[in-house]
């Protein structure tokens, strides 16, 4: 099924306005009718800010919704004295709103990025050792800094969730290297661990797409086969609903309930609204949902009752580094913005 979406055409002025509404004016003629796709975005659909990690691009931007840039890191001035990220896979604002911490997958490592001095501190992880000894992972996924300082991590290929605290796994849920569904003994391997606010955790397990509720003593207290090829980090929504990416190529974001109901989905077969390899979908503070859609270069915001897009950041195949562009983005935040777009990123919580 194809679905009526809406492109962004980014901050342009001028010539390069026209050249690129030309372009866009081109591609639509080019598409099947069902494809239709205003040249336009709507402000109003993105109720605040997004941190985007932008995987390809090494970078972290804070975007709003006129597509100003707010934040970056790194600058040019941090790369200039050596400071910088790598393949930076998710950023998520620490409590407090002091820093951000960042999992470099192929780097095997976890940072943590202060928001205002941009001084990177190491959390965990040997860089460029791919492993599971002490002080080492294998593709680490969605870390997260819980209330208490506690750091989080999906340490993917080791198929175990892990809880860190100065340096030191404190906790941990599967066995290490044990990947088949067992849990919380034993998982696939792991690409979510979604903080809940009773302090469980939700995993999402690439093998067989299951998605699991731990509860915060590990007790498993549900585990559903989602009806997806490949589950990206499954958010808990009111109702016992469950919000998630398909990780595939035409992708889609899904919401389900604990019985595998699909309740909503979003993915369109092809034409321009169509998804590829989106790893998060989020929903916003107005109820709209936030996907990256990594191999299209860009960020969508999907109006759940249009099932259409109606807000874009990054040009949908082109990479790039320019204003407007994004490189595989794959992971993202929500910042609230107060007076003047100031970023409230003390607002922000997990969970």
């Amino acid at each position: 099924m194809i679905i009526a979406g809406v492109l962004a055409l980014g901050v342009l002025h001028g010539t390069h306005a026209t050249r690129a509404a030309a372009t866009v004016t081109t591609a639509l003629a080019r598409s099947r009718p069902a494809a239709r796709v205003a040249a336009v975005h709507s402000a109003a659909a993105l109720p605040g800010a997004l941190l985007i990690a932008d995987r390809g691009n090494d970078r972290m931007l804070l975007v709003d919704a006129q597509h100003g840039v707010l934040w970056r890191f790194p600058t040019a001035r941090d790369l200039a004295r050596g400071t910088h990220l790598y393949f930076n896979d998710d950023g998520f604002v620490e409590p407090g709103g002091k820093a951000i911490v960042a999992n470099e997958e192929e780097a095997h490592t976890i940072i943590s990025v202060n928001i205002e001095t941009h001084v990177v501190t190491h959390l965990y992880g040997t860089p460029g050792v791919r492993g599971s000894g002490p002080n080492e992972l294998n593709t680490p996924d969605d870390a997260y800094v819980l209330p208490d300082g506690t750091l989080t991590v999906a340490d993917a290929y080791n198929c175990r969730i892990l809880f860190i605290r100065n340096h030191e796994i404190v906790r941990q849920l599967g066995r290490t290297g044990a990947c088949y569904h067992d849990p919380p003994y034993a998982f696939g391997a792991v690409n979510g661990d979604t903080p809940l606010k009773d302090g469980g955790v939700l995993v999402s397990e690439i093998q067989g797409s299951w998605i699991d509720n731990i509860a915060h003593n590990g007790r498993l207290r549900w585990a559903v086969r989602a009806p997806v090829a490949y589950p990206s980090d499954p958010q808990m929504l009111s109702g016992g609903r469950i919000l998630l990416a398909d990780y595939t190529n035409p992708g889609a974001a899904v919401i389900i309930n604990r019985h595998d109901t699909v309740l909503w989905r979003y993915g369109p077969s092809s034409g321009s609204g169509a998804l590829d390899h989106p790893s998060l979908a989020m929903m916003l503070p107005n109820g709209n949902i936030a996907i990256n859609d990594d191999y299209r270069d860009r960020v969508v915001i999907v109006d759940p009752k249009k099932g259409a897009i109606v807000w874009q950041y990054g040009h949908a195949g082109t990479p790039g580094t320019g204003p407007g562009f994004l490189n595989t983005p794959d992971g993202m935040d929500f910042v609230p913005l107060g007076p003047n777009r100031t970023p409230l990123w003390s607002l922000v919580h997990h969970p």
